[in-house]
């Protein structure tokens, strides 16, 4: 693939400062990246752990230049505390490098089991879990077959009137969508059962003849005059060696591939139970709403259902500078929990309500990683998303990550119908980033759309908190959306007469743009200009998002 390889032309910034408020910042954008040379050599453990932050213009790394940012442009200025919702999985709220930088509500007295601020939720001191003891959860498209099994099971096109058409469609498409993943979950299940079968016994057989449990691809290299069973052992084993260091290490991932497929058929695709009997809600009145509580880590003593809020939590605001784990994109930052999103697919009641309990409790910005493909009350999450925008709150959310073009499949949720007009003028979609800039800029995994995809940001393996504290690789517009929302939370801490629409604005118009044609879905003969894949046909910022808000507040 033919990408230009000269070098760029910058100008070098400074900062000058002037008496009273926010100085402007004098200071020329990073632009011309089409003429940057590429990064040829993988990046090292440690760029890797932090490659969001990195700068495209000095390090070749098409990351946020987060932390030029913070050296050149904010260095010493304080700002205002701005909170962040994040609607998600739960966080581990004693996290190490997260429990300084949680949101607490003040006007509520923790543990004496009263509403004290009349918000309509009982000792909500940093946020509400509106899933109550739910861990695992129906996809939508099968609570929606459970739903209209006993109206359309067993008919055909001929029989159903014209009044029902358009929901016996709906419902047949959802059928033939189940058939398909749940068979597929099936199928994978059970290749990971047979590998595992055939790994085990080899496994123990090396084990036996080489004494130990961690042989390298070397130590089967060695063994002499292997009879044909051995030979066809090493050869399997020489195989897994593809997938990890160890055998044991394999053996690991194999299991878990067979738990995580086991449990999408006993949960994602379970046609019999109902998951959310436990709450005791009406999940299809909007108006039942006194359910829930405040555990907002989740039921799991091990917290390992907030695993991806955590992670979520950690890339937009684990506490900078204090030598431990990681710094999140913002500092000055009160992180809410919101706990709304199973495994499996949310309810449009618990995001919406979710939304307006983020919004009324003074959240400025809102993270929503999570998505699904079919909504059957999609009006309560969109007037949600109209209310935050007349009360000037942002809203991040994940584009997905199915690798396909959204301007041909609504996504729920969004603040478009279609390729239609915005519902809100403060919600902004975020597709995400590889590590490599060039062809293979966009992962593999993004969906896109130049109607209903704003910006990208990065989202390929992406190190941050999880439960316990610990720390991972995780990756995904999971990913990507929070860096947005830390690069957001920052401009409103240091510019915070600026609207949620104007931080909006200021995201998608200072973002790195490139010409150069970029791989969609991971299919190298489906390639498009980055420019035609997302409506600003930008990378988001923080160093020339930080430019642009300076100019824009003045």
């Amino acid at each position: 693939m033919k990408i230009l390889k000269t070098s760029l032309i910058i100008a070098s910034a400074a900062i000058i400062s002037s008496c009273g408020g926010n100085a402007p910042v004098i200071s020329t954008p990073i632009e011309n990246i089409d003429t940057l040379p590429l990064k040829r050599a993988p990046l090292t453990e440690t760029q890797t752990k932090k490659w969001g932050a990195y700068d495209l213009l000095r390090d070749t790394i098409p990351g946020m230049s987060v932390d030029r940012a913070y050296k050149e442009i904010i260095k010493g200025k304080k700002g205002q505390k701005v909170i962040v919702a994040v609607i998600d999985s739960g966080i581990d709220v004693e996290h190490e490098d997260l429990k300084n930088v949680l949101w607490t509500n003040k006007k509520e007295i923790a543990g004496n089991g009263k509403d004290d601020d009349n918000n309509g939720y009982v000792d909500d001191i940093h946020g509400w879990n509106f899933l109550g003891d739910i861990v695992a959860e129906n996809m939508e498209y099968v609570r929606l077959i459970k739903q209209l099994d006993p109206k359309y099971s067993g008919k055909t096109d001929s029989s159903i009137g014209a009044a029902d058409r358009e929901e016996f469609a709906l419902y047949q498409q959802a059928k033939a969508e189940f058939e398909k993943d749940s068979q597929e979950a099936l199928a994978n299940k059970a290749r990971y059962e047979q590998i595992v079968s055939q790994v085990k016994p080899a496994h123990a057989a090396m084990i036996k003849k080489l004494g130990k449990k961690d042989y390298t691809k070397k130590d089967l290299a060695a063994i002499a005059n292997p009879t044909e069973a051995e030979q066809q052992q090493i050869t399997s084993l020489n195989q897994m060696f593809n997938f990890g260091d160890t055998i044991p290490e394999v053996l690991e991932q194999l299991k878990g591939g067979i738990e995580y497929f086991d449990g999408r058929l006993d949960s994602h695709f379970n046609t019999s139970k109902d998951f959310r009997a436990v709450l005791g809600d009406n999940p299809n009145d909007f108006n039942d709403k006194s359910y829930g509580n405040n555990d907002v880590d989740g039921p799991d003593p091990k917290k390992a259902d907030a695993r991806h809020g955590t992670h979520v939590a950690g890339i937009i605001g684990a506490q900078r500078n204090n030598s431990i784990g990681i710094n999140g994109v913002a500092n000055n930052v009160e992180i809410m929990v919101v706990r709304a999103v199973p495994d499996g697919d949310e309810y449009d009641k618990d995001i919406a309500l979710a939304i307006r309990y983020a919004v009324d409790n003074g959240a400025k910005v809102i993270n929503t990683s999570f998505g699904k493909y079919y909504s059957p009350n999609p009006e309560w999450v969109w007037d949600a998303i109209k209310y935050a925008s007349s009360k000037d709150v942002l809203i991040v959310n994940a584009a997905g990550n199915e690798g396909i073009n959204l301007d041909s499949k609504q996504v729920y949720p969004n603040d478009q119908k279609g390729t239609g007009s915005e519902i809100g003028d403060t919600f902004i979609t975020i597709g995400a980033l590889n590590t490599k800039y060039g062809s293979e800029l966009v992962a593999n995994f993004s969906n896109y759309g130049v109607s209903n995809v704003d910006v990208f940001a990065p989202g390929v393996k992406i190190w941050s908190t999880t439960p316990l504290n610990t720390y991972e690789y995780l990756q995904g517009t999971s990913m990507a959306a929070p860096a947005v929302a830390g690069v957001a939370a920052v401009i409103r801490s240091q510019y915070p007469k600026l609207s949620a629409k104007q931080v909006k604005q200021i995201l998608m118009n200072s973002g790195l743009s490139s010409k150069t044609p970029v791989i969609l879905g991971g299919d190298a003969s489906n390639q498009d200009q980055f420019t035609n894949i997302t409506k600003s046909g930008k990378m988001v910022n923080m160093y020339n998002a930080l430019i642009l808000a300076s100019k824009t507040a003045q």
